[in-house]
């Protein structure tokens, strides 16, 4: 989540999306030193891209589809038909780079391909001037023709509006141009995850492509920390020496599946390594910063515009934490930074909504469902399967009493999902849905 970014580029209009010869084109470029698609994983896990003779195979013997009625309702009531998740709650009804990743991602784990195939297309067409290819992915889409605060704005603010544009009629398009790397990695992962999963090249060799733009686009040599991953790619380098990051951006199986499935890329290894440091050096009181900055003298300091504050961004440090497969190797220092908020869920029963990581001191409020619901799979690692029943019944209850907006929505769908044994994620970041194998009992 980036509220408030100002916008740093011209709007870009919708554009009609190439045909899907033309990822396969070049994604055949971009790939050619990879040759096959073995070749993208490790030779020990080699077999999960076998033929597709072998893939029908063992799909015939694994469920088509696991029961996810959390999945359904998501599609029935924040997805639109031809595939953009919008945030209702909104009065420019706005759609984020990122709520299209998470909406390919739990496509992925439901096996859902109908879904994942209009997401990505709304995205392309609509995020990435018709080539994600090419184009990193608009972070913001919506209404134009009026402001945030729901009330008119100047004509000339929405010349760059798709569609011609009519007295009275609303007018749509990108609001914010400029990407966001955390949008950018999960769709790039989860084109990689579903290329090996569904035995389909043309996401494999997308994902390769948007993986190399990521680096190229939306990171940086940062001195003493190595090459890091940047919110974006413009607008996080503040002054000379200074750059501004966000601990959330960078789940380490995500960054880890980047290094092992793209091993000729060498960077991910380095980003691998400063993501770690972004995730585990930023919490001195044991809760994670929505922003952080980083001086080339000095390192890690508190996010001056937000006052080192942790709320709504942060809370997804504490999911990806909770979902580190158990023999990652980065599991138990990770598990170990945020203890101080376990014991906070323990004394309380509930998560703060916001917290001053300096102090370590947490505001009155609590968080609400989906707080529950991203903290839950972070107790339950630490072996507090008690703390993590009564924030799953506590998220659950809460969304029974007032139904769950868009961003509760993706973090009860991630870490109940998870919780449910819907997917996993092993050692080497893969994801692993319950379809490949099978499904959960309901719970």
């Amino acid at each position: 989540m980036r509220p408030g970014l100002a916008t740093f580029a011209p709007a870009l209009a919708p554009r009609l999306a190439p045909r899907l010869t033309r990822w396969l084109a070049v994604g055949a470029l971009a790939c050619a030193p990879l040759a096959p698609l073995t070749l993208l994983m490790p030779a020990a896990t080699a077999h999960a891209a076998a033929p597709a003779a072998n893939a029908s195979a063992a799909k015939s013997a694994s469920p088509a589809a696991c029961a996810w009625p959390a999945w359904n309702t998501f599609r029935s009531t924040l997805l639109s038909a031809d595939g953009r998740v919008i945030d209702a709650s909104t009065p420019r009804q706005v759609t984020v780079s990122e709520g299209q990743s998470y909406a390919l991602f739990f496509a992925l784990v439901a096996n859902d391909r109908a879904s994942f195939d209009k997401v990505l297309t709304w995205t392309e067409n609509n995020l990435a001037q018709g080539d994600l290819a090419t184009h990193l992915p608009a972070w913001i889409w919506g209404r134009r023709d009026i402001g945030e605060d729901g009330k008119p704005v100047a004509a000339s603010a929405t010349s760059g509006a798709s569609g011609a544009a009519h007295a009275g009629e609303p007018q749509w398009g990108v609001i914010d141009s400029n990407p966001a790397s955390d949008a950018d990695l999960w769709i790039a992962y989860t084109l990689l995850e579903a290329g090996r999963l569904w035995n389909e090249r043309r996401y494999t060799a997308l994902g390769t492509v948007m993986a190399r733009n990521i680096v190229r686009e939306e990171t940086a040599v940062l001195p003493g920390l190595g090459r890091t991953v940047l919110p974006g790619p413009v607008g996080f380098t503040i002054g000379k020496d200074v750059w501004r990051l966000n601990p959330s951006y960078v789940p380490l199986q995500v960054m880890r599946r980047f290094m092992l499935a793209l091993p000729e890329a060498g960077e991910w290894k380095a980003l691998l390594a400063s993501s770690a440091r972004l995730v585990n050096e930023t919490a001195p009181k044991g809760y994670s910063p929505d922003w952080v900055e980083y001086h080339a003298k000095g390192g890690f300091a508190p996010d001056a515009q937000t006052h080192a504050e942790s709320a709504y961004n942060a809370i997804r440090v504490y999911l990806w934490a909770g979902m580190l497969a158990g023999d990652d190797p980065l599991r138990t220092g990770t598990l170990a930074t945020f203890k101080p908020l376990a014991d906070f869920v323990g004394a309380h029963g509930f998560p703060p909504e916001r917290v001053d990581t300096t102090t370590g001191t947490p505001g009155p409020n609590e968080g609400n469902g989906g707080f529950s619901a991203a903290v839950a799979p972070y107790l339950s690692a630490l072996g507090r399967s008690d703390l993590a029943n009564a924030q799953v019944d506590r998220s659950r209850a809460l969304a029974q009493k007032s139904p769950p907006g868009y961003y509760s929505s993706v973090l009860m769908l991630f870490g109940l999902g998870y919780l449910d044994g819907l997917y996993h994620f092993d050692a080497q970041g893969r994801v692993a849905p319950a379809w490949t194998s099978a499904c959960p009992t309901p719970r």
